[in-house]
């Protein structure tokens, strides 16, 4: 059953130690990771076109999917009259299902947590699901992603609840502000990333403004 492989996939990412061995999990579950999420219900590669339409008109980019995976999001945005969308991934396999989607204008490998390849204020917006869970990327990427982003452009991200306070994203979110780099613009309440499985998975989005 798709259910039962997608929840020992999971395991797999979850428990992953190094940033080797995640992207190892990942490539090995590239060719069913779509079928297998969708058989849980994730909603957040689509879900988080919501926010991108809230707080960005169609009109405005670059956009930067950041940790894209398979590039779920991208023809949701394209759809809505978005273009120039970027995405960076951490795996070859991923990031090559990305660009069949015909969504996106560049895919670089990176992996958040290090340098990103783009210069200072280059995106209007950077959003980002299912990247700051557990065993990913850390609160620490943010500096990055606020780097390569405008001023007056957003940062939008979820968090997943069991990384939120053992990872130190609010010391995160608290540092960023004190150096008036972002502004906190909204918080969604904790919702389940999986409408069918793991309803004890819960996720918060968040939309910050660079100052």
């Amino acid at each position: 059953m798709n259910f039962d492989k997608a929840n020992a996939a999971l395991d797999s990412v979850y428990t992953a130690e190094t940033p080797e061995a995640l992207a190892k999990a990942y490539a090995e579950w590239a060719a069913s990771y779509d079928s297998e999420t969708a058989s849980l219900g994730y909603i957040l590669p689509f879900l988080i076109t919501s926010w991108v339409a809230r707080h960005v008109p169609a009109s405005e980019g670059p956009l930067l999917d950041a940790g894209c995976g398979t590039g779920l999001s991208g023809p949701s945005l394209k759809a809505l009259g978005y273009g120039d969308i970027g995405g960076l991934d951490l795996s070859d396999d991923m990031l090559k299902i990305a660009g069949s989607r015909n969504a996106y204008s560049e895919l670089k490998k990176a992996m958040l947590g290090g340098p990103l390849p783009w210069p200072d204020g280059h995106f209007r917006v950077v959003f980002s699901t299912g990247v700051f869970t557990i065993g990913h990327a850390p609160a620490s990427g943010l500096h990055e992603l606020v780097r390569i982003t405008k001023s007056g452009g957003h940062a939008i991200f979820t968090v997943r609840d069991q990384v939120f306070e053992s990872g130190g994203f609010q010391a995160v979110f608290d540092e960023l502000e004190r150096a008036k780099r972002w502004r906190l613009v909204e918080q969604s309440p904790w919702f389940r990333c999986y409408a069918i499985g793991d309803p004890d998975a819960l996720v918060r989005t968040f939309v910050f403004e660079v100052l």
